[in-house]
């Protein structure tokens, strides 16, 4: 029998309710603090802070000295596997990322038939200078985009508001995005158990858009892909964890849950927990879910959403996170407020 881990979020990962919740958020390492928008100046490019492992380790401890966090997570990027696939990724200021789009059978042969691991040393280097430099308590996180997530931007060249070249491709080619998708669910499988081989403890599956799939595409492109990079995960690396964070895709949680997808599965903002976790069986760990506006807007709006949330996890095995990435705008005394309420030492 295996040893019971004694960080809180492997306890809540391994199915165990803890008291207070433990804690981290998502994109917690980012714009919204002082020291990180200096780092970055001194980083050149976004990709540059990523492939720096002495910057990118300096990022993601940022938020750990400050608030103390259960969690730190890689600093990275979705689309450091495009990049070491071939593809050309670049991120423009106020724009965001810029990809020479992937559109069609030829765009595919140029990319690599396999990740080329190597390219994406610095970042397990970054995870390695993690693993001795964190605080003892605290979980150090991996993560990578979904495959259909990262799809849309390989084909669109950019974020879209609905993901509407990715999905038209689904539909009028078939085989071209079944292709791409196994190519990803392949390097990602690759990439995570290189994240658990440098250091990570666990890690987080991001599938930004899931919303934007309807039903009849929903399981071919979300819901098996992500099941295939856990299974193969699970397989390499057995004591291996992961957390499903599926956007959007409240209304096939119990499916992730049935299929055994995820020892936890992250809520975003727009579910109520009070509603949703009694459809779940009790034995799967939960994530989320604060509004990321509630959080900017502070005061009751804080307090009412803190409680909510801590009255509806309790005696369940559930971190506490918000439904989606913090705000650049968000002020850092509101994440001071919510980390104390959340531990009860807030007023």
């Amino acid at each position: 029998m295996s040893e019971r881990p004694t960080k809180a979020i492997l306890r809540v990962l391994d199915g165990e309710p803890v008291w207070p919740l433990p804690i981290w958020i998502m994109r917690q390492a980012g714009r919204y603090l002082p020291e990180y928008r200096e780092t970055r100046k001194q980083a050149g490019s976004f990709l540059d802070l990523c492939y720096t492992p002495r910057l990118a380790e300096e990022v993601t401890l940022q938020p750990i000295r400050r608030f103390g966090f259960d969690a730190a997570i890689l600093f990275s990027d979705i689309l450091v596997i495009p990049h070491a696939l071939g593809q050309e990724v670049r991120f423009v200021e106020n724009e965001g990322p810029k990809l020479d789009p992937v559109t069609s059978a030829a765009d595919l042969s140029r990319l690599s038939a396999e990740l080329p691991l190597g390219r994406l040393d610095p970042v397990f280097e970054t995870l390695d200078r993690l693993s001795s430099s964190l605080p003892k308590e605290t979980t150090l996180l991996g993560f990578c985009g979904a495959p259909f997530t990262v799809a849309s931007y390989m084909i669109a060249g950019k974020g879209t508001p609905d993901q509407a070249p990715a999905r038209l491709t689904a539909y009028r080619d078939p085989d071209f995005m079944d292709r791409l998708v196994d190519i990803l669910v392949r390097a990602s499988t690759a990439y995570l158990v290189r994240q658990i081989d440098a250091g990570a403890e666990a890690v987080q599956i991001f599938e930004s858009f899931g919303a934007a799939l309807p039903p009849a595409l929903f399981d071919r492109l979300s819901l098996d892909p992500i099941r295939r990079i856990v299974t193969g995960l699970k397989e390499a690396r057995p004591q291996a964890r992961t957390i499903v964070f599926v956007r959007g895709g409240g209304t096939h949680l119990h499916r992730f849950a049935a299929a055994g997808v995820g020892d936890a599965l992250a809520l975003d903002w727009t579910l109520d927990p009070a509603q949703v976790l009694p459809q779940l069986p009790g034995q799967v760990a939960t994530q989320g879910n604060l509004d990321p506006l509630a959080l900017i807007a502070g005061g009751e709006p804080l307090r009412q959403g803190v409680e909510h949330i801590l009255s509806a996890v309790r005696n369940r095995p559930h971190i506490f996170n918000l439904g989606h990435g913090i705000l650049p705008e968000t002020p850092i005394e509101h994440v001071s407020e919510l980390v104390a309420r959340v531990r009860g030492t807030g007023a």
